[in-house]
C-alpha cells in the first residue's frame, strides 16, 4: 500500500499537524523561499514519488500568497512522481466568486478550480462552499464536507438546556442548511429576510419565524467582516428574543469583525470550527476541531471507501469517534 504523506503550506499548520496526529503519521517538511524580485518557490522536503500526497492550506488572507504557495506545492508533487495529489482546502473563499453578477467581473471560483487542476490536484478536499454550485467548477473529484453534526454536537452534548431556543438563518437561501441543523438538535427554525443593496449594504428588514422570548442559535457558513450578523442580531433584538448564540463554520473574522461582536449585547457565545486560524481578541468564542475529520476523509480517499457515507443517516455528521486507519 502506498505511504500518505502530508503537507502543509504556512496558513494553518496548527490544522495539518492536528489532521496528522489524527492519522498517525508525521507533518512532511516544506521550505517555502522567496527571491529577490519577490517570487515563491516550494521545496517539498520528503521523498513523496510513487506515494498518496495530501497538502492542507486553506485560502485565508493573504489569500493570493496562500494560493500561490498552494499551487507550487502542488506542482512540485507531481514533479516528484507522486502517484496522486490532493489538495486539501479547508476554506475555499473563491467560493464567493461563483456567478457574472455584474458586467465583465471574472468568475474567481472557477479560474482558481482551473489553476489547482493544471497545477495537478487529482482531488479536491472542501468544507462549506459558500455557493455549492462551485462544486461543479472542478475537472477532478471533489469532496465537500460539512460541520453542521460538529457543531450540533456541541450544543447539544454538554448539558445545554436547550428549552425556548430556536436556530436561525441569516437568510432564506442557507434556510435549508439551518433545517438540517436545527432537526439535529429537535429546534424550531427561523430566518431573515436579507436583501444586499446597491451600495453592498445588507438590510434584514424582517423575521421569518416565531424568535419572541426565544433564545436563538444563529447558523451561518462563514462570517467575515460581521455586518450581515450584526443587522440580523439588531433585528432579533427587535422581535423579542433576549440572546443568541452564534455559529459558522468559516470563521474569517475580518475587518471590523470582533469589535463588532465584541460590542453586541444580545451575544452569549460564538462558535466556529478550525477551518481558518482564530482571531485575536474575539470575547466568549470557542473553537469547534474539525481535524479528525478531514483525516477521516484523507484515511477513506487513501484507501478507496467512500467519503459521502460520513454523512449517511440523521446523525451523526462529523467524524466518528474511532477512526479506521488502515495504516
Amino acid at each position: 500500500m502506498r505511504d500518505v504523506i502530508v503537507f502543509s503550506g504556512s496558513a494553518h499548520r496548527s490544522l495539518a499537524r492536528q489532521i496528522c496526529e489524527h492519522l498517525g503519521v508525521p507533518l512532511s517538511g516544506v521550505d517555502i523561499a522567496r527571491f529577490s524580485n519577490d517570487c515563491l518557490q516550494a521545496q517539498l522536503l520528503v521523498n513523496c514519488r510513487q506515494r498518496d500526497v495530501f497538502i492542507v492550506q486553506p485560502l485565508v488572507p493573504p489569500t493570493q500568497e496562500h494560493l500561490m504557495e498552494l499551487l507550487m506545492m502542488i506542482d512540485a508533487a507531481r514533479g516528484a512522481s507522486a502517484a496522486h495529489v490532493t489538495a486539501v482546502i479547508p476554506h475555499y473563499s473563491y467560493a464567493r466568486s461563483d456567478k457574472k453578477d455584474a458586467s465583465r467581473i471574472s468568475l474567481g471560483g472557477r479560474l482558481v478550480a482551473d489553476m489547482l487542476v493544471t497545477a495537478g490536484a487529482d482531488r479536491v478536499i472542501t468544507m462549506a462552499l459558500h455557493a455549492p454550485q462551485v462544486h461543479g467548477f472542478f475537472s477532478v473529484p471533489v469532496d465537500h464536507l460539512t460541520a453542521i453534526g460538529a457543531l450540533a454536537s456541541h450544543f447539544r452534548d454538554h448539558g445545554r438546556d436547550l428549552t425556548d431556543h430556536v436556530v436561525v438563518s441569516p437568510d432564506l437561501g442557507n434556510a435549508k442548511t439551518a433545517t438540517l441543523f436545527a432537526r439535529l438538535l429537535g429546534l424550531p427554525v427561523a430566518a431573515g429576510n436579507k436583501q444586499r443593496m446597491a451600495d453592498d449594504r445588507v438590510v434584514i428588514d424582517s423575521i421569518v419565524g416565531d424568535v419572541e422570548n426565544k433564545r436563538a442559535i444563529v447558523l451561518d457558513d462563514e462570517i467575515a467582516t460581521g455586518g450581515s450578523m450584526i443587522e440580523l442580531l439588531d433585528k432579533l433584538g427587535e422581535a423579542g428574543c433576549p440572546g443568541a448564540d452564534v455559529a459558522c463554520t468559516h470563521g474569517l473574522f475580518a475587518g471590523p469583525a470582533v469589535e463588532r461582536l465584541n460590542a453586541h449585547s444580545l451575544i452569549t457565545e460564538v462558535v466556529s470550527t478550525d477551518t481558518v486560524p482564530a482571531p485575536v481578541g474575539l470575547h466568549k468564542h470557542v473553537v469547534v476541531s474539525v481535524a479528525e475529520l478531514f483525516a477521516e476523509a484523507i484515511a477513506r480517499i487513501h484507501v478507496g471507501e467512500s467519503v459521502s457515507s460520513l454523512f449517511d443517516g440523521v446523525d451523526p455528521r462529523h467524524a466518528p469517534p474511532q477512526l479506521r486507519l488502515p495504516f
